[in-house]
């Protein structure tokens, strides 16, 4: 979508023109979905996430800076969520997992459950965790990671290195391991 398109969009939306707002977030909502279940590993969950996010969304439209980019700003709203949700004293009490006894977990899923870098990946801060995978897991360029965590590139950048180094150790015990 265009620069001028998507002010054009933001504008009607901020008016309280739903099309333009579903226009908006059509497609934003398979990252914001795909991100919060990077974070959470909870299908469930990053669903209900991304639902809250999305209402958060409709209500704060008039947040958003002027020119700023719609995508890192919902993307910001969805990581929140997850630090929210994974904050909750719930999250840590009675967290279920999702798989049923019998029930095949598709290959995507399997993949991810049985990777060692989803262990180190849990075990980093969330502030972290968040950089990284709107880095490279929804491949967004650091001035949009900046954005969707409210903080600099040089920020970003910073919170990305941190996290490479605190996975390094993680990673390399795994394959002595293998």
């Amino acid at each position: 979508m265009s620069r001028s398109g998507e002010a054009d969009l933001l504008a009607r939306a901020r008016g309280g023109d739903k099309p333009a707002f579903e226009s908006l977030l059509e497609p934003v909502f398979p990252m914001g979905a795909r991100l919060a279940y990077a974070m959470l590993l909870d299908r469930t969950e990053a669903e209900d996430v991304v639902q809250d996010a999305t209402v958060k969304a409709w209500r704060r439209l008039g947040n958003i800076r002027p020119g700023a980019d719609f995508t890192p700003w919902f993307l910001g709203i969805v990581a929140n969520e997850c630090r929210t949700v994974r904050r909750g004293r719930w999250w840590s009490i009675a967290r279920l997992d999702n798989s049923v006894a019998g029930e095949s977990a598709s290959p995507e899923e399997a993949v991810v459950r049985s990777a060692d870098l989803r262990k180190a990946l849990l075990q980093l801060p969330v502030d972290q965790r968040a950089a990284v995978l709107l880095h490279f897991y929804l491949d967004l360029p650091l001035d949009e990671v900046a954005a969707s965590l409210e903080i600099s590139v040089a920020g970003a950048k910073s919170r990305i290195n941190r996290a490479f180094k605190r996975l390094r150790p993680a990673l390399m015990s795994a394959e002595v391991l293998t």
